[in-house]
């Protein structure tokens, strides 16, 4: 998975949600007492039943949240509390997955796509085809919140963030910038009514990484063998800050830089995202029928011209839903992580411009969450709920005004025109709990040689923010020239063969190793 972009225009600064009211979401019961072993490492104070419960594998088929998993997978819940300093309180289920090792077991390897918000259920097949596959036991996990975990975070129904998908999010007006405050303190309110303001104060970074130590003991393993992606390179960097004792050897690949606060961030992945739709210009500008013509200069140009009607009337799709601005803005983005789909997404404007929006629906329907059933994950609310806690929120209008201005500087594509030198503050501003973490240069001693992946035109998690960390963590950096939201295990022989052989032998790639 990936860092993701929030869902309105220009909502990486701006985010609008509707919502009527919110599913489940009071703290799970504690389950049945485990039959205890021994923990592998250290065990912080109080823990003891956390660290030494046993694991029960089993089917997966109660684990699918986001489409079926892997017959070869095995699943199984850990138990933690909800807040580490209360642990005789209310607890959570984090569902793990293992792809179990075929050959000369090392250990286990915990993986993590990123989101935050994502299901790592089915990522423990990622090292499927490598010798990681042979060497560990493969671990995916759905983080506290989120997936198959319990208590899981909703709080919009499914017919409701249809209808929150379908507003396009563009009035800047005092009118439009007061009801979408309006909306978002409304979401902000029921989320905390729905869920309780207990658990959302407990499903960020900070109590993440502290889960990852438990599924570390619990499954045997003195310390942490880690690869995380996007996101899941936060946490790897917060758990190697909270344990740094404990890690074995770990590889970030799709950079976020904890030195950047969250405007900062938000612009530089717009600037991310105009360079990933140059590229694709450019590309498309060769082939018969590109639906932004022959000349890569005009591309952005004749892009608005085809999404702009979107605001006022939706393109015809099979679905009764229609296209919206906000899906069409979407579906391209969702197109921008990966070349391998410039094809759908050239397809996709080709069809735009005779007025059918179905295949730009289908992307955006795939960044969402949502089934041919029109069923969603959970991973909006989740996203929202961990980003509003892991970041300081926005609370001056002028500092939102700013990033606006900003963002629609750094990524003309997305500019719809309709700016106005003023902008809402998001859901963040009005949540109900505090944040606990804050922009920082890293603070860690005693850490391995770690290593650090970065893509030079990553449109998610742009380059330099993978340089700034690796310099932060003293870890390695292996540098990908290409267009795509990471790139670790995706058959690049030059980035495998160095990510496996490190996490296998702890061979260092060395401070410069540069694949394309």
């Amino acid at each position: 998975m990936r860092r993701r972009t929030p869902a309105a225009v220009v909502a990486g600064i701006v985010v609008s949600v509707v919502v009527a009211g919110c599913s489940g979401g009071d703290t799970a019961d504690p389950v049945a007492e485990p039959v205890p072993t021994p923990a592998a490492g250290p065990v912080p104070a109080g823990l003891e039943s956390f660290y030494s419960q046993s694991v029960q594998w089993g089917s997966c088929a109660d684990f699918a949240t986001d489409g079926p998993l892997p017959g070869r997978l095995e699943c199984a819940y850990v138990t933690v509390p909800v807040d580490y300093d209360d642990p005789t309180g209310a607890t959570a289920q984090i569902a793990i997955s293992r792809r179990a090792a075929s050959g000369d077991r090392i250990g286990s390897l915990l993986v993590n796509p990123g989101g935050p918000g994502a299901s790592g259920l089915s990522l423990a097949t990622t090292a499927d085809g490598t010798d990681l596959a042979d060497r560990f036991d493969v671990i995916g996990f759905d983080p506290r919140g989120v997936g198959a975990s319990t208590p899981q975070i909703r709080c919009l129904t499914d017919a409701e963030f249809d209808a929150d998908r379908a507003d396009p999010k563009v009035d800047m007006s005092p009118a439009g910038i007061a009801h979408a405050e309006d909306v978002n303190a409304d979401y902000a309110a029921t989320c905390a009514d729905r869920m309780g303001s207990d658990f959302l104060a407990h499903v960020g970074t900070r109590e993440v990484v502290r889960d990852m130590d438990v599924i570390r003991a619990v499954l045997g393993d003195p310390q942490l063998t880690y690869l995380g992606f996007s996101y899941g390179t936060r946490l790897g960097t917060t758990y190697a800050e909270t344990f740094p004792g404990n890690v074995r050897a770990m590889v970030l690949d799709g950079a976020i830089d904890p030195e950047q606060d969250p405007v900062e961030e938000t612009v530089l992945q717009a600037a991310g995202f105009q360079q990933a739709f140059d590229d694709f210009a450019a590309d498309c500008a060769t082939t018969a029928s590109c639906p932004l013509g022959a000349d890569p200069g005009q591309a952005v140009a004749r892009f608005r011209a085809l999404v702009d009607p979107l605001i006022d009337r939706p393109a015809a799709t099979t679905d009764p839903r229609g296209l919206g601005y906000q899906d069409a803005i979407t579906g391209v983005q969702q197109a921008l992580y990966s070349p391998q789909l410039w094809g759908a997404l050239r397809s996709g404007l080709n069809a735009l411009a005779q007025g059918r929006g179905d295949a730009l629906l289908m992307l955006a329907d795939q960044y969402q969450g949502r089934d041919d059933d029109g069923a969603y994950s959970n991973i909006n609310d989740a996203f929202n709920a961990i980003r509003c806690v892991d970041d300081p929120p926005v609370t001056d209008r002028a500092v939102a005004a700013a990033g606006d201005e900003a963002y629609r500087r750094a990524a003309p594509f997305l500019d719809d025109g309709l700016g106005t030198g003023a902008a809402p503050l998001d859901a963040c501003a009005f949540w109900p709990v505090a944040p606990t973490a804050e922009p920082h240069t890293v603070d860690a001693s005693g850490l391995p040689r770690m290593v650090v992946v970065s893509t030079t035109q990553d449109p998610a998690t742009p380059y330099q923010a993978g340089v700034d960390l690796a310099k932060q963590l003293g870890a390695a950096l292996i540098t990908y020239r290409g267009t795509q939201h990471t790139v670790a295990l995706n058959g690049v022989s030059c980035v495998d063969d160095a990510v496996v052989a490190y996490l296998t032998d702890l061979t260092d790639p060395g401070a410069d190793l540069t694949c394309s």
